[in-house]
């Protein structure tokens, strides 16, 4: 405990002291100032625990005809009929092995399946502006569902499917009353184990907790009715393991914590998963998210909401874990040039380095392709800013979540986590300030060894800017260079630069840093 005593007070004095210390690169972008601070891993014990794919994304049931404000932003990206035979989208979800994909959304109530005894023609949504969600009931044909398994199979995806949670409901406004009937779901689960589907989670219903998004249930009613969901998963998965997961209810939790407490109260261990949806930059047509994502305070809103939430789990008595089941940061379909922008990585992956620091163990993106925000561009399938964000999180940041702290500008944002299937720790730094270069020491508490004993090791530094310096670029640069698939579909390789390691870290304005230090060894990784 001595040495760790000593080397924060070196650190801390070579912080106050040595005013015109620069980085091992110098000031970085011409004409940018150049600020010290100090990064603290506490490394006694984790925080938090997090799933190996942590990272999910989803795919939702929204036709062309979708609009929001006007524009039409979800081409054929819907579940009914996305190209599964795009390369770029099967090289995409592959770099992941495995991404847990999320099939649902606002429509997944109004869903049918067409399976051999439902009786109703199989027939898509329609367009219907007068009555909720603005479409008709629609439905999912069994060869449909066959291709996309397919596709999930070859890919390497871990899926979780939505279920229509309203199919029995009457439907009086904002309140849904009477129970789920549950016959066409059980019938789609009992084809899906005959064809030896494999589904790694259940979820149960979009937004239809607290008031609701277009209608709500009670929370005695939903307890009731997935008790009911889980009887049927151990009925038709009998024999079958692992069994499939149960999750729910996919809404959100703000104004809605009475809902919650209800709900794990009465369904007791019936959810293995609890999941619930972040919008928290406002609508798409808002001028103000730009903004908002570079806000620091802004952006440390949202922990309430996670914190929240950890406090009603761990007080249910139940196992049920915390999951982001759907965010996109801004609600109706996004914002072109801003959520599929290099921007959006600010707030996108201090969402998820926020999250993990609560509990959080698995989140899903809205969407992997569909709107303004999916991590692949709706028309041309190539990967936007967020994709590469998403995948260098997945690949660098390990299970175990690291309590961090930085003593410095308020605009650099810091996390930590013991790096992934590798010796050492990962930090990621977020530099929202566009001016201001930092130059970051590093200390570690309760090292194993000392962090000047690292002398002469290299650590690996992943640099993610915009091109041109443009925020509403849909390009990125690692360590400088472009970053896009090539004529074969293929995700480029994501390649650090190598520094020695007992150098400070350089983060440039406007740019996101992950540095993976191998020789950095704390207890909690051990």
């Amino acid at each position: 405990m001595g040495y760790q005593k000593l080397l924060l007070g070196m650190v801390f004095l070579i912080y106050l002291v040595s005013l015109s210390f620069i980085g091992v690169n110098g000031i970085v972008g011409g004409g940018s100032s150049a600020e010290k601070g100090v990064v603290i891993i506490h490394g006694k014990c984790p925080i938090g625990r997090i799933h190996n794919d942590f990272v999910c994304a989803t795919l939702d049931w929204w036709p062309p005809q979708k609009c929001d404000w006007g524009k039409c932003s979800w081409g054929h990206a819907s579940l009914l009929n996305l190209d599964l035979n795009n390369k770029i989208l099967l090289n995409a979800v592959k770099a992941f092995s495995p991404l847990k994909i999320r099939l649902g959304g606002t429509l997944q109530d109004k869903v049918t399946y067409g399976t051999a005894d439902n009786k109703e023609p199989c027939t898509p949504f329609v367009l219907k502006p007068d009555i909720m969600f603005s479409f008709t009931q629609g439905c999912l044909p069994m060869q449909r569902w066959d291709e996309l398994n397919s596709f999930f199979q070859k890919a390497g995806v871990k899926v979780i499917f939505g279920l229509n949670a309203l199919a029995g409901r009457s439907v009086h406004g904002g309140v849904s009353v009477g129970p789920w009937n549950p016959t066409n779901a059980e019938s789609f689960i009992r084809y899906t184990v005959s064809k030896k589907y494999n589904i790694h989670g259940w979820e149960f219903g979009n937004e239809l907790c607290g008031v609701g998004i277009g209608t709500s249930v009670a929370a005695a009613q939903y307890a009731s009715d997935i008790v009911v969901l889980r009887k049927i998963i151990q009925d038709v998965y009998r024999g079958v393991e692992p069994k499939p997961l149960i999750i729910a209810p996919g809404g959100f939790f703000d104004g809605a914590a009475n809902w919650f407490k209800e709900f794990l109260n009465k369904s007791g261990e019936s959810a293995n998963a609890v999941t619930h949806h972040i919008y928290n930059l406002g609508a798409g047509i808002d001028d103000h998210l730009v903004e908002r994502i570079l806000d620091p305070t802004y952006l440390d809103g949202v922990a309430s909401t996670f914190s929240g939430l950890k406090n009603v789990l761990q007080n249910s008595g139940t196992s049920a874990e915390a999951w982001v089941g759907e965010a996109g940061g801004a609600y109706s379909s996004g914002c072109h040039l801003v959520s599929d922008a290099f921007v959006n990585s600010f707030w996108y992956l201090d969402q998820l380095g926020m999250s993990a620091t609560y509990g959080t163990r698995t989140y899903c993106r809205q969407t992997l392709i569909g709107g303004n925000y999916g991590l692949l561009n709706t028309t041309t399938f190539n990967p936007n800013p967020d994709y590469y964000s998403a995948l260098l999180w997945h690949r660098l940041m390990g299970g175990r979540v690291l309590s961090t702290s930085f003593y410095g500008t308020k605009k650099i944002r810091t996390y930590a986590h013991c790096a992934k299937e590798s010796k050492g720790v990962t930090i990621l730094f977020l530099n929202l300030d566009n001016s201001t270069t930092v130059n970051a020491q590093v200390a570690l508490k309760f090292a194993e060894k000392p962090y000047y004993h690292l002398r002469g090791s290299q650590r690996r530094e992943y640099h993610l800017t915009a091109k041109d310096g443009n925020l509403h670029s849909q390009i990125m640069l690692l360590n400088g260079n472009i970053l896009s698939v090539n004529s074969d579909g293929d995700i480029p390789p994501l390649n650090p630069i190598y520094v020695d390691s007992s150098k400070p870290i350089t983060v440039g304005p406007l740019s996101i840093v992950f540095t993976h230090i191998p020789d950095a060894a704390v207890k909690a990784c051990s």
